[in-house]
């Protein structure tokens, strides 16, 4: 089962103008421009400003990294998808052997994944995916989309993926799943996975509650938890799962551009970040690219790890600039620490000072106790400066013999350091 909620064609409402983009034949057929630009693909990409993504790509954009799209199939001659779909494979007869093709008429669950990845963008009635220079590995599951989730993890391994999307998942534990998704940390991929929908699920399903598996949960444009988000102590990251917009089939929407809700989305956001983290520092291995996702994300909810947004939501720019000690394991699944000879081992990322956790360790941003221990220290270092003026002056007063007449300095009766 896939982990998103329905997505809406967008053919009413203040999104309906973007049926001025229609699918005809082989090609696209263009109506005049919309007057405003939250009437446009662009527009309609809330989340790509708040997670500032613009700026991030002056950084990264994904070039040299492939993204398995483990799903339903992705229909490959999306406008938005052309050229950025490789070869893949399909586990189902519904489905063509390369994986370009999508089944789903009622969500193009595939292809819109895809799309919030790697959609290519150009102009203001095109999708851009967060990571638009990576490519997707489709791996098609076909009908129903659970159908052998561990042989896709297995095949995309095996098939050089660097990251692999998972917005999929099923109730309770598989073994079967456990050992792949070590199969596929083995081979040195990063596996992503949805958290799951409060309408399907009441747990995190499986792969998300994988241990070494980064399961994502969803936010919404305000920041907070999306209200469908399944919590759980699984959770590792967060990121927008709330209205957004994506690539689908014809079948879906004949302008070929859907809105949903949902983790399937929010994994698919993290996915593409992570290979913005993969493409600009090629010589990390899986565990670090972790590593440094956790080590960076903001800080939300309770303090350090929580079961609502698990470290915290994803911080792209932070992940693609900040300081980070390289681990020996990924922190999933050994609390692993630096590296010996880390020249920043035993120092904290550097994220500006704005209190972002720590895999181990995490304090929510302006936290009381913060100020305490602040405060704390500026008495504690008030309380040594005076006692070492009046020792230097006692001292200063004995070096002295016949010392000015009169009554010798005396303290305030009762003062206190201040």
């Amino acid at each position: 089962m896939h982990t998103g909620g329905h997505r809406r064609p967008l053919l009413r409402s203040a999104a309906a103008t973007l049926a001025l983009v229609t699918l005809a034949g082989g090609g696209l057929l263009a109506a005049p421009a919309p007057a405003r630009a939250a009437d446009t693909v662009r527009g309609l990409q809330w989340h790509l400003d708040s997670l500032r993504i613009p700026e991030a790509h002056k950084l990264s954009r994904g070039r040299g990294v492939t993204v398995a799209v483990i799903d339903g199939g992705v229909y490959a001659a999306h406008p938005d998808l052309r050229g950025q779909v490789l070869k893949g494979t399909s586990l189902s007869s519904a489905v063509r052997a390369d994986g370009h093709a999508d089944p789903d008429r009622e969500h193009g669950h595939g292809t819109a994944m895809a799309g919030i990845i790697a959609g290519r963008g150009g102009g203001p009635m095109r999708l851009l995916g967060i990571a638009p220079e990576a490519r997707i590995l489709p791996v098609a599951l076909g009908q129903p989309r659970e159908y052998d989730i561990a042989g896709g993890i297995r095949w995309a391994a095996d098939a050089g993926a660097d990251v692999i999307n998972l917005s999929v998942g099923t109730p309770g534990d598989d073994p079967q799943v456990t050992e792949a998704v070590q199969y596929a940390l083995g081979k040195g991929a990063v596996l992503v996975a949805a958290a799951g929908n409060r309408s399907t699920n009441q747990a995190v399903p499986t792969p998300a509650n994988v241990p070494g598996v980064l399961a994502v949960g969803g936010t919404a444009r305000n920041g907070s938890r999306w209200s469908g988000s399944v919590t759980g102590p699984e959770l590792v990251l967060a990121a927008p799962g709330e209205r957004i917009i994506s690539s689908v089939p014809p079948p879906v929407s004949p302008n070929g551009y859907g809105v949903g809700d949902g983790t399937s989305d929010a994994a698919a956001i993290v996915s593409g970040v992570a290979a913005l983290v993969r493409s600009r520092y090629p010589r990390l291995d899986a565990a670090n690219v972790v590593n440094r996702l956790i080590r960076t994300a903001r800080d939300r909810g309770a303090p350090g790890r929580d079961p609502e947004y698990g470290f915290g939501g994803v911080d792209v720019l932070a992940a693609l600039t900040a300081t980070v000690p390289e681990v020996d394991g990924n922190p999933l699944l050994t609390g692993a620490s630096p590296r010996p000879g880390d020249p920043d081992a035993d120092s904290p990322a550097d994220d500006s000072d704005d209190g972002r956790p720590a895999v181990s360790f995490g304090l929510a941003d302006n936290a009381p106790i913060q100020l305490a221990l602040c405060l704390l220290a500026v008495l504690l270092a008030g309380v040594v400066i005076v006692v070492l003026v009046v020792v230097n002056r006692r001292a200063a007063r004995r070096r002295v013999p016949g010392g000015p007449p009169g009554p010798q300095p005396q303290s305030p009766q009762g003062s206190q350091p201040r």
